[in-house]
């Protein structure tokens, strides 16, 4: 695989909180179009797109898919077949927390669970090591002590560079945050859902403690699993992922309020000169505690198309204002 001798060119990397690991401003989710089913060839293409254009942060999870682990087993046919050669240029994080396996032991936060599942990652992947390893949610039941001893581990053990947390609030990011800095373990970033239309993030604490911490936030589903795009602004296609897979986005989430809402940022966007998505996208990047946005693509095309927001006009304080008072 021949990469583009000029990726680094236009991209941005922030500092990932007050750590030494930067990332560009996007990155690349492997959560959906990288499972079993997919065309191979597309998947490849859309990895090197992205890497061509200086996107050096690849995001996965052990039961992406589907199946489950065929998000890695995908990215780990890539990486043979020549991507591994710029391994020391790439950044490639994983995830466990939710179900995996059958039984007991392949859910949640306890140590048996996640030691096997870096275990099992770093096989599908055939890598010696990932960047950044998260645990993908809090456990209600297991102790955070026990959690955060087996990330200790996995770090200490060198299957594992840093540390992340995902999908925490800010109370738990914080306890946990005071637990990896007594064991020595560089615990860097948070990785929580944020967009126009779902701000938890500002309203559980979470985006605030991050900054006093000192910690990196990578948004996921900044588009709201396309809300945030012109394909809904009709309706609902036929060709849409709620319609073909309901796990994620649900039908009952197009509300005629929500459509207008849609129409009314979509008419914004436009008067700016770009696409909704691509102001969207800027609009979770408007902060400083943002160190990266997650996005998805099925095809080339679409990782091109959100680039197109690196070095272009930010938001000002009143296109701020209105889509405050559009979606609030």
């Amino acid at each position: 695989m021949q990469i583009s001798e000029s990726r680094y060119d236009n991209m941005i990397y922030n500092r990932c909180g007050k750590s030494g690991l930067k990332l560009p401003i996007i990155s690349l989710g492997l959560w959906h179009n990288f499972g079993a089913e997919c065309d191979y060839s597309n998947m490849k293409e859309m990895i090197k797109t992205a890497f061509d254009n200086g996107i050096t942060h690849f995001d996965l999870a052990n039961n992406y898919g589907p199946p489950y682990g065929s998000a890695e087993i995908s990215m780990g046919k890539i990486l043979n077949d020549g991507l591994s050669k710029y391994r020391d240029e790439l950044i490639i994080s994983t995830k466990a927390g939710y179900d995996m396996w059958e039984g007991p032991y392949g859910n949640w936060g306890s140590k048996k669970y996640l030691i096997a599942s870096i275990n099992q990652s770093l096989k599908r992947l055939n890598l010696e090591y990932v960047d950044i390893f998260y645990h993908h949610r809090m456990d209600p039941e297991t102790p955070l002590e026990e959690t955060i001893e087996a990330l200790t581990r996995i770090v200490k053990s060198g299957k594992a560079l840093y540390a992340g947390l995902s999908n925490y609030d800010g109370a738990n990011l914080e306890k946990a945050s005071k637990l990896l800095y007594l064991a020595n373990v560089p615990f860097i970033i948070n990785q929580n859902r944020y967009s126009i239309f779902d701000r938890t993030i500002e309203n559980n604490g979470l985006k605030l403690k991050s900054k006093k911490l000192g910690k990196g936030i990578i948004a996921y589903s900044p588009l709201a699993q396309g809300l945030l795009t012109d394909k809904y602004l009709n309706g609902i296609p036929d060709d849409s992922r709620m319609v073909a897979d309901g796990r994620y986005l649900k039908r009952d989430a197009i509300t005629r309020k929500k459509l207008e809402q849609i129409k009314a940022l979509n008419d914004l966007a436009l008067k700016r000169g770009e696409s909704l998505a691509q102001m969207a996208l800027r609009w979770v990047l408007k902060d400083e505690e943002i160190t990266s946005v997650l996005i998805g693509a099925s095809k080339p095309s679409q990782i091109i198309e959100n680039l197109k927001i690196i070095n272009k006009m930010n938001l000002t304080d009143e296109e701020i204002r209105i889509i405050d008072d559009i979606t609030l």
